[in-house]
């Protein structure tokens, strides 16, 4: 064998031990890091409990009374509809409903007519109409591409309206335009008579707030029943699935006030107060949370109460819903975030006002890595969450200006473990 082979491999191998022996310390380091940090940040625990029960409020079913092939409701979900007002359109067949949407487009032209005639030409107004025209077609071309055909059909009223009313600036004067309205009211009314043969409109005698889902329950739980409701009848309820009454279009909210009702543990409902109020977190069909007066808490049965809630507010978002799963939060705790073993004893050195004379006081906190110091810093606990505890910064009185800077906070990056640390050590392990 020649020597400079031997010497090759010789050199292979102890570059080999050396790579092997860099990889043992870095893992050995690793474990046995004795200082380690984490990033802290502001955090809010709830003493909440969990909740299933129904929403209940004062609703009337809104029935059609004939068959019709297509039904076109009017009203947005949850928008308040006067006495007297049309919800839904029934039309017998697609030329019916085909005649309908001529009717507003001719009513739309007419409209524009009359503006035009009464505004008279200013040029301003029609370069204004020229940038909503090109608003309006930008619109319609961001809606086809993102697939959003909710609101297609009032985009491309509202573009006909601006098409019609820009046509009207420059038709002349009162002479040409006002035998356009009389043809218009020509076409209207013989369209309008065709209508009346095969379009029937649905209208609602009270006020209130529509809603185009009417699922049965409307009839089976009412806001007056809630006074005698029991954990039997509510129990009941939730596992039945009544169906809407056949031809219902919708139904109408006549009450602002809506409520919820669920089956509580006693221990649970014994915290709650009637009078008093409570938030409940929505967090499935919609998200949402909503401060609610605490109306009844009922006699125990099984091991469990009734409970009966009450809002005024956000009734246009909950309008869809029935059967829900809550969060009922009896009070929420927000601090800064951090684990239990970056929370240890300090001291602290002050001055007493009285005496002038140094104290030094034990107390709680958390070691900071500012720079490459570890620095401590004072907290209090306010919440224990498991691993972590939930804590704020302890500050005096009257705290100073460098007191309140140098306080902790939310950002600080708290040392975690260590197996001798104080005030002021360096850290040059690498973290």
């Amino acid at each position: 064998m020649k020597q400079g082979t031997v010497l090759t491999r010789a050199v292979m191998l102890l570059l080999f031990a050396a790579v092997c022996a860099y990889f043992a310390v870095a893992a050995w380091q690793s474990f046995h890091q004795s200082e380690y940090t984490m990033a802290t940040y502001a955090y809010t625990v709830d003493d909440a409990v969990e909740a299933t029960g129904l929403l209940v409020r004062q609703e009337e079913v809104i029935l059609s009374g004939q068959a019709a092939a297509i039904v076109d409701v009017i009203p947005d979900q949850g928008e308040k509809v006067n006495a007297g007002g049309t919800v839904a359109y029934l039309y017998r067949d697609e030329a019916a409903l085909e005649r309908k949407r001529e009717l507003r487009t001719l009513e739309l032209e007419r409209e524009q007519l009359i503006y035009s005639l009464q505004r008279g030409d200013t040029g301003w107004d029609n370069a204004r109409l020229d940038q909503s025209i090109v608003d309006a077609m930008v619109g319609l071309k961001t809606s086809a591409a993102y697939g959003d055909l909710t609101g297609l059909e009032d985009q491309v009223l509202s573009f006909k309206s601006l098409v019609i009313r820009r046509g009207a600036s420059s038709a002349g004067g009162a002479a040409d335009i006002q035998p356009k309205v009389e043809e218009i009211d020509a076409q209207h009314a013989a369209l309008q008579a065709a209508a009346g043969q095969d379009t029937t409109p649905i209208r609602v005698d009270k006020s209130g707030s529509f809603s185009a889902v009417a699922d049965g329950y409307e009839a089976l739980l009412t806001p007056d029943m809630l006074s005698t409701l029991t954990v039997s009848d509510l129990t009941a309820l939730l596992v039945r699935k009544p169906e809407a009454p056949e031809g219902a279009v919708g139904k109408l909210i006549t009450s602002s006030t809506w409520y919820f009702t669920a089956a509580l543990p006693v221990k649970t409902a014994e915290r709650l107060v009637e009078g008093r109020s409570v938030k409940v977190r929505f967090s499935r069909d919609w998200s949402g949370e909503v401060s609610m007066t605490i109306e009844r808490v009922g006699e125990e049965e099984d091991g469990k109460c009734p409970v009966v809630l009450s809002s005024s507010r956000s009734l246009a978002d909950t309008s869809l819903l029935r059967k829900q799963t809550v969060d009922i939060i009896f009070s929420s705790t927000t601090g800064i975030r951090v684990p239990k073993k970056a929370v240890r004893d300090g001291l602290v050195t002050s001055t007493d006002p009285e005496t002038q004379a140094e104290v030094t006081t034990r107390v709680i906190g958390v070691y900071v890595l500012t720079g490459a110091q570890s620095e401590f810093k004072q907290v209090e606990i306010l919440a224990d969450d498991g691993d972590f505890y939930l804590v704020r910064a302890s500050l005096p009185d009257n705290p100073t200006e460098l007191q309140i800077k140098k306080a902790f906070r939310a950002g600080d990056e708290v040392i975690v473990s260590s197996e001798e640390i104080y005030d002021g050590k360096v850290i040059l392990a690498p973290r």
